[in-house]
């Protein structure tokens, strides 16, 4: 219980006095979790609204198989890049291991099942009034499903936002393919592992406080974008 009051008066004095390293991870957390949310978002938005308005053999089976990796872990994800992207893998002549960018698409292989399921389960949550009406009043089928995109968009704009929080979460691609690297790759999540690895539990506690507050901020924000 000290411990926990002292990561939180740890926490309150690194926010309050802007503590130019914990900025610097909590601004490279944020910024490669949004990019890969943002990505993966143009990616399985349109994808998911093909799959749910089109017919096709497999296309229940390919769903189940999209909502099997809700859970897949992170590690798994990590070492897939890993492979893909190290020195003897087949893109390791990109260079891009151990950088900001690798750990972005890690991120949105990791958060591309999420954001694809839930996408699906929104339009399916569409009332089937509303389409029928839109197709009684002569709309084509590309204007369809814009009504139904728009009908659905909180539900999809919920989906993003648990695509968000996944990603800024996940500790495994990040140490994995980011390799912790100070100034460089080393994000909250990593360096709570480190620190606590290290034994300073005051500010690994510090850190988790923060990474929470960062969450529930770009939730509370997003959640008002909804609302509006």
């Amino acid at each position: 219980m000290i411990e926990l009051w002292h990561g939180l008066v740890k926490a309150l004095e690194l926010i309050v006095t802007l503590d130019p390293e914990v900025m610097e991870i909590a601004g490279r957390s944020l910024s490669i979790s949004v990019t890969s949310a943002l990505l993966a978002s143009l990616i399985c938005v349109p994808l998911a609204s093909l799959i749910h308005f089109h017919q096709f053999r497999g296309k229940r089976a390919l769903i189940s198989l999209v909502q099997t990796f809700f859970s897949v872990p992170t590690v798994a994800i990590g070492l897939f890049v890993f492979v893909l992207f190290s020195r003897a893998g087949p893109l390791g002549g990109l260079g891009l291991m151990f950088t900001p960018t690798v750990m972005v698409l890690g991120q949105m292989l990791l958060i591309t099942p999420i954001l694809l399921g839930l996408t699906i389960s929104a339009l399916s949550g569409v009332d089937r009034g509303i389409i029928d009406t839109a197709r009684s009043l002569g709309a084509s089928g590309l204007q369809t499903s814009i009504v139904i995109l728009r009908e659905a968009r909180f539900a999809v704009m919920a989906a993003i936002i648990m695509g968000f929080g996944r990603a800024i979460s996940e500790v495994g691609i990040a140490i994995m393919v980011g390799g912790n690297i100070r100034g460089f790759t080393r994000v909250i999540t990593t360096a709570i592992s480190l620190e606590t690895q290290k034994g300073e539990l005051e500010l690994s506690i510090a850190l988790g406080i923060i990474l929470i507050s960062i969450a529930l901020i770009i939730n509370i924000i997003l959640n008002r974008v909804q609302q509006r």
